[in-house]
């Protein structure tokens, strides 16, 4: 184990993780969105990392722009200056492609030293998407050099990723991998968890996989009795919010936090209403 101090003993639980900053609410993995998330309280911001041509650590679920902004080409393949002048709001919709509210409103491509710079205070779960080139050495370089060890917790699907990263920045929080997910889930239906040796402090998972449930009761218990936290990936509905919450689960990652928030008892310090936060003056 580290001695990574992301989830301290007042860490709420459950915790609301706005997913991508609210991606249902208004463009995700967007500066925007992240400062209506935290303005809205919500405990920590999920986002996700690229790099770009110019080695640039960007916040990009997708390895090409051609989703969500006006442009075209992989990220690894654009500058970081390149990048900004795309409108990262320019696809997304609060109606399936009839209206476009956050078209031409500056929101654009930015950096991870962008995001930690603007929100020095706010705890980020990051999802390291790029396997190549390898992106661990400068994401750990870049949260010791804005001190935010104790305010991030470091994800990826890939266990050559969380190994890398893990040796290169023990003093962070990492959430299981993939493989070890599996071999946790394997493990404990034979009932032989406790032979393992985590070396991550959170589970982050859906609600289950090709078919197999993966939250149980007895996965949450054998977690919770390893000191592991389980947190579920991504709920958008209040009743299966209550379901999940009454099963133990210790936070739950939304595209709609503005429901998870009453959900869970706290009140949204901004007002959001129609499915949308509505775009800037």
């Amino acid at each position: 184990m580290t001695d990574a101090k992301f989830y301290t003993p007042d860490f709420p639980r459950p915790a609301v993780i706005a997913h991508q900053g609210g991606d249902r609410l208004c463009p995700g993995n967007t500066l925007y969105a992240f400062q209506k998330a935290t303005e809205m309280g919500v405990d920590v911001i999920e986002t996700d990392l690229r790099q770009s041509k110019d080695e640039i650590l960007m916040i990009s679920h997708d390895d090409t722009v051609d989703r969500i902004s006006n442009g075209h080409g992989r990220l690894l393949d654009l500058t970081y200056e390149e990048l900004k002048k795309l409108d990262a709001g320019y696809y997304w919709s609060p109606d399936v492609g009839k209206t476009f509210p956050f078209r031409g409103q500056g929101i654009n491509y930015v950096s991870l030293e962008d995001v930690f710079k603007a929100l020095p205070d706010t705890r980020f779960n990051i999802d390291m998407k790029q396997n190549y080139p390898p992106i661990e050495e400068p994401l750990c370089k870049l949260i010791r050099r804005h001190s935010m060890q104790n305010r991030v917790v470091v994800a990826s699907f890939s266990h050559k990723n969380t190994t890398a990263f893990r040796r290169l920045c023990p003093e962070v929080t990492t959430a299981a991998d993939v493989a070890e997910t599996r071999n946790f889930v394997l493990f404990n239906y034979v009932a032989l968890s406790r032979w393992l040796r985590p070396q991550f402090q959170v589970f982050q998972v859906p609600t289950g996989s090709s078919g197999i449930p993966i939250i149980t009761r007895h996965f949450i218990e054998a977690a919770h009795a390893r000191s592991l936290r389980v947190e579920v990936w991504t709920i958008d509905d209040a009743e299966e919010m209550r379901r999940l919450i009454s099963m133990g689960v210790d936070g739950i990652m939304s595209d709609r936090p503005d429901l998870l928030m009453p959900v869970v008892g706290r009140k949204s310090r901004i007002e959001v209403g129609g499915g949308g936060i509505g775009a800037r003056d």
